[in-house]
């Protein structure tokens, strides 16, 4: 019990301001996830469902302490669907890597273009759906910010688990509407965080890109068809 309470109300003096622990540490768990995926290693899984718990103590503000600068529903509510979905993967990939080469879970691939098109279609929709329930909840402003979040983890973890490449460039999208939501909230540990997940999930693109082509490359022997719904 001394610890949890430790826990839920240790602080990092920055400058003016502090940092909850839990939120930096829920963040490191989650950057240690990103890398395990982006080498496909099952591990990533369990990690990342760890950083998510601390991270909705965080998001959910009062409700587990004080120190947490404001309530953010959809950040808190894509935390509980991350551990849902982070189950299905964490199944999924251990399927995978009894007949995966190199020790990995999963080979990367490419949506079909129906199954992109219903990604985006889920974004906005999604998006849509999601803002005034998260402003009746009280979310944060602008509060279709924190329902583009929700949606585009969703989606992006599912494309993780399924092994889709496109997944790290819904994260792009995610990041490019959440840093600025997180600074303007209060949270900057997280905000920092998204910034630095912008570059990194480019790479981690890239990284799935050429392990697919490399995949394609051995299984054709040498030749290298585009199969349909890659990108050029």
């Amino acid at each position: 019990m001394d610890f949890l309470r430790w826990l839920f109300e240790a602080q990092i003096p920055v400058g003016g301001s502090v940092l909850v622990l839990r939120e930096v540490l829920g963040n490191i768990f989650g950057l240690t996830s990103a890398l395990g995926g982006m080498r496909r290693k099952v591990w990533a899984w369990p990690i990342g469902i760890a950083g998510n718990l601390l991270l909705l103590t965080v998001f959910l503000g009062n409700v587990f302490g004080t120190a947490s600068p404001a309530t953010l529903w959809g950040q808190a509510g894509r935390q509980v669907m991350f551990i849902g979905v982070a189950v299905y993967g964490w199944y999924r990939w251990r399927q995978g890597l009894r007949s995966a080469s190199q020790n990995r879970a999963i080979v990367p691939g490419w949506a079909s273009p129906a199954a992109r098109i219903l990604l985006v279609a889920a974004m906005f929709a999604g998006t849509a759906a999601l803002t005034p329930l998260f402003a009746s909840l009280g979310s944060y402003p602008p509060v279709w910010a924190d329902a583009w979040t929700f949606m585009g983890s969703l989606l992006a973890t599912y494309g993780m688990a399924r092994g889709w490449t496109e997944f790290w460039l819904i994260w792009v999208a995610v990041d490019i509407v959440g840093v600025p939501l997180l600074f303007s909230a209060g949270y900057f540990a997280s905000a920092f965080m998204y910034l630095f997940y912008g570059f990194f999930t480019l790479a981690g693109f890239f990284v799935w890109w050429r392990a697919d082509r490399r995949e394609r490359t051995s299984r054709t022997g040498g030749l290298e068809p585009t199969p349909a719904g890659a990108m050029p």
